[in-house]
């Protein structure tokens, strides 16, 4: 049966009080020379099982990311996924990502929660987390406003080495008020933020100051310095971590004096699915709980006194007044958190340690190789995990797709979000890059480079 929206009674009804005679005057506004005067040129409809030949047909031509060696990252990294993520999270009751209203009969997916809450403010060294965000981005922009709404300032610092993407969303969340939202320089030599621009760059009103750690450029910032210079003006740290692997090596933010911890999880058990769905995180201090959004999963104990769980915090306008919500944070992930938290647990502290380290040496192998080509130099000095930025001889976005013939993913060209860096490439290396990859790697941009 055909599907019509509207009778032609509903159609009368609506032509008559908008004062138009027929559908056609709804059109009127369109140029005469872009309308359609006759019907569309379409091939007959096809039957299900033509459309899925078709289909098939189309989708054979396409190349898998497979086919590719990638040194991609920049915000979206290529992991090893264990087999028991995926064994685990299609079960048919976790076959959702929508948060559970009746504790009394979601004790499962709640506990799953309460485990990921628990495992993300470890990992961060924080006090709490909440059910997840969408995205590391969104998990930025939401720091931003809570931020605000702790300290009554409205002014926001924000390091210029922070994902350009990330920064792109703060700015969408503020509604683009550029009297709010100031930057601090990137150092052009050692590829970090100084924590003397960042306490130059600070007045009475400022919020909150973000940083990225491992930084956009994959350099290690110094965060406690940068979070005594935001306390000195009475602001909130807020650190940004895109590469959730790193916090397996490196000091977490908890731990250097941040206030509010965000970022991206996808590295735990989420595949890059060509850009989503991801896993924002927060995880905070214990006395701004109530200013955070999103959910908070707590554990208690039922009326027989047994261990039980139940949704603590839930801020957005549905559960409360639309003027007293933090946020409109929708969902908790759920899948998206559970395949994280399988990924820790599978992994656990030690594996977490070995594997951070793998990542880390596969970078500085993938760096010495690099820098032994002709015309290629590294071009910053600070630490780095596992991604850094070299610059090339010659035009990024030409070097990268001689590289594709290789079938080589050969990093990120900087000069999209970086007109100052309009020579240089993003590079990252990961578990997944083989020394054999590395080395190829070195040999076909060695090649087009002579």
């Amino acid at each position: 049966m055909p599907y019509v929206p509207h009778t032609e009674d509903d159609i009368a009804r609506i032509l008559k009080t908008l004062g138009i005679a027929s559908v056609e005057g709804l059109f009127s506004v369109f140029p005469e020379e872009l309308r359609i005067k006759q019907g569309l040129n379409l091939p007959l409809g096809l039957s299900e099982q033509e459309v899925k030949g078709l289909l098939k047909g189309i989708s054979s031509r396409n190349r898998g990311v497979a086919d590719n060696i990638s040194f991609l990252g920049a915000g979206a990294y290529n992991h090893y996924i264990p087999s028991i993520v995926d064994s685990l999270i299609s079960r048919s009751e976790f076959y959702t990502s929508y948060t559970p209203y009746q504790p009394e009969v979601s004790q499962g997916t709640l506990q799953a929660i309460f485990e990921y809450q628990s495992l993300v403010a470890g990992l961060t060294g924080m006090d709490a987390s909440n059910a997840s965000l969408y995205d590391g981005a969104s998990a930025t922009a939401e720091a931003v406003l809570m931020a605000g709404r702790i300290t009554g300032k409205k002014g926001v610092l924000i390091s210029a080495a922070i994902n350009p993407l990330y920064r792109k969303t703060v700015d969408t969340y503020l509604k683009g008020s550029p009297d709010r939202v100031s930057d601090v320089m990137y150092c052009t030599e050692a590829g970090v933020t100084l924590p003397e621009a960042v306490e130059k760059k600070m007045d009475g009103d400022t919020a909150c100051v973000v940083v990225q750690q491992p930084n956009f450029f994959g350099a290690i910032e110094d965060i406690a310095a940068i979070s005594e210079a935001a306390h000195k003006k009475k602001a909130l740290l807020i650190v940004v971590t895109a590469e959730a692997i790193s916090m397996g090596l490196i000091k977490p933010p908890g731990e250097l004096g941040c206030d509010i911890a965000v970022g991206e999880n996808q590295s735990f058990g989420n595949a890059l699915n060509f850009g989503g769905p991801y896993l924002g995180f927060m995880a905070t201090k214990t006395g701004f709980l109530r200013q955070m959004p999103g959910r908070l999963v707590g554990e208690t104990v039922d009326k027989n006194g047994k261990r039980a769980f139940c949704l603590t915090l839930a801020t957005r306008e549905q559960h409360i007044r639309r003027e007293r919500a933090t946020s409109n944070i929708c969902t908790n992930h759920g899948l998206s958190a559970l395949a994280a938290l399988i990924h820790m647990l599978a992994l656990g502290k030690n594996g977490l340690k070995d594997l951070a380290m793998l990542n880390a040496s596969k970078a500085q192998f993938l760096k010495t190789s690099l820098l032994g080509i002709k015309g290629l130099s590294r071009a910053f000095s600070a630490p780095f995990f596992n991604e850094f930025v070299v610059k090339t001889p010659c035009e990024p976005e030409w070097l990268l797709k001689k590289m594709l013939k290789h079938k080589i993913l050969g990093g990120l060209a900087l000069k999209r979000f970086y007109p100052e860096l309009k020579n240089h490439i993003l590079v990252c290396a990961t578990e997944m890059n083989s020394r054999q990859d590395i080395e190829g790697f070195k040999e076909a941009l060695g090649g087009i480079l002579d």
